[in-house]
């Protein structure tokens, strides 16, 4: 172990060092990096290769961020054309059991990297930075999580070595002793890199009006791929968005998405999500501002195949980046409700269950500035129901006369007095809509 890092022992060591005594006397209160202005959009690798990843595959997804086999209105393009430009390690690039003292931290608190499955992470990086993505690594790990005192010495090497190693991004877990965001913070910025810190406490730790020192927060344990679960975790998200403290720079965060996964992280008890539910759940990401984090196999051509109407919707993203001073909220729900399968998350692969009752139908909005608002109507039941939008009923939307546009179709609906009814939304399907003042001049739409 002592190869691993040894570059830290001069130079990068000595400049850490600095930092810390700099960092020790400056409390975060929010993380000035000036990243996460609009919610993060990228790919991670737990759902698809948990601890089966090493270095090679890592490479792959980044080739297939950058393929352009598909297209968009006729163009040839790429994910990280639509904004996913970011590909980042989910846990076990360390070597389990390597430390002494420690589980993947050698007694002077370096980190020890497995170099069977991470030969060289600079390679690694680079080839990301080559292909004009971003690198995302992973801290405070699951696997052999340490379980010994968290020293000032660990922290310190651990941004060093993410700086040395040229990542971009980190995802900062909750298993381990190395909880202390305001440290990770503070190092991270001392360091004069601007690195995207993601907070993975699993709503353990969360900000207020004056803290967040990080730019996205993790609000609930980890998704799985059913919808009950989609549904829960989507609704730990509200009370961020209703108190305003989910915004830039500090986004309230689900989870990843679970789009085009066979199985989630319950394994094979999760039954994956049905394309109806496939594209509720990524319009709901999408509608509460959360950052979109793909973890399927982007070189699968029968799974992007299917998703990409989904996951490449121009509209339905720009809903999710566009800031108009609200990230997104339920505005109007049925009296009735509905018991969901899996209406749990998974904290540290424990199910637990989800509290509150689930509406039979649910609507979301979002406004989008211009006068304009994003409405999203979820039928969360069993069966196949008519779901009316009442316009009164929308917060910020001024017209009562207002053109409606369908994100999922692409088109304009029509202009409607009042209210406007989606028809026949079947079983865990949603509609997506834009609406907008109509002129004076517009005609009304009478059948659709």
């Amino acid at each position: 172990s002592s190869q691993i890092l040894l570059i830290f022992r001069c130079g990068a060591a000595a400049t850490m060092s600095s930092l810390w005594l700099l960092a020790s006397f400056l409390p975060v209160h929010a993380i000035d990096n000036g990243l996460g202005r609009t919610p993060p959009m990228g790919w991670r690798s737990w759902n698809l290769y948990g601890a089966n990843v090493n270095q090679k595959l890592i490479e792959g997804i980044m080739d297939g961020m950058v393929s352009k086999k598909r297209s968009v209105d006729g163009v040839p393009t790429s994910l990280c054309d639509l904004g996913y430009c970011d590909v980042g390690l989910d846990d076990n690039w360390q070597k389990c059991g390597g430390g002494h003292k420690y589980s993947y931290h050698d007694d002077s608190g370096i980190p020890i990297i497995n170099r069977d499955r991470f030969p060289n992470m600079l390679d690694m990086t680079d080839h990301a930075h080559s292909l004009g993505l971003s690198a995302g690594w992973y801290g405070n790990n699951c696997i052999c999580s340490e379980h010994q005192p968290a020293t000032d010495a660990m922290y310190q090497s651990d941004v060093a070595a993410l700086i040395e190693f040229g990542f971009d991004a980190v995802k900062l877990d909750g298993c381990g002793t190395m909880r202390d965001l305001d440290k990770w913070s503070a190092l991270l910025n001392g360091t004069g890199r601007p690195v995207m810190i993601e907070n993975c406490h699993w709503g353990g730790t969360v900000p207020n009006e004056t803290w967040c020192p990080w730019n996205f927060f993790r609000t609930s344990g980890d998704v799985r791929a059913s919808y009950g679960s989609v549904v829960g975790n989507l609704m730990t998200t509200v009370q961020w968005a209703q108190k305003g403290l989910s915004k830039p720079g500090c986004w309230a965060y689900p989870d990843m998405l679970e789009v085009g996964c066979q199985h989630g992280p319950g394994g094979a008890s999760d039954p994956g999500l049905s394309m109806a539910e496939t594209r509720s759940h990524f319009a709901a990401w999408a509608i509460v501002s959360s950052p979109l984090t793909l973890s399927h196999d982007v070189n699968n051509d029968t799974i992007m195949d299917a998703v990409w109407p989904i996951i490449a919707n121009k509209e339905v993203i720009a809903v999710n980046q566009a800031w108009a001073g609200h990230s997104g909220s339920p505005f109007k729900q049925s009296q009735k409700t509905v018991e969901l399968k899996d209406y749990n998350s998974l904290l540290k692969g424990v199910i637990t269950p989800h509290q509150g009752d689930v509406p039979s139908w649910q609507f979301f909005y979002k406004p989008l500035g211009d006068g304009k608002v994003a409405t999203l109507l979820m039928n969360h039941d069993e069966k196949a129901q008519d779901l009316e939008l009442t316009f009164a009923d929308v917060p910020g939307l001024k017209c009562t006369k207002c053109a409606v546009r369908c994100l999922y179709k692409h088109k304009d609906v029509g202009v409607f007095d009042g209210k406007f009814t989606a028809s026949a939304v079947p079983s865990h399907d949603s509609r997506f809509f834009v609406l907008s003042p109509a002129s004076d001049d517009d005609q009304l739409t009478w059948l659709v």
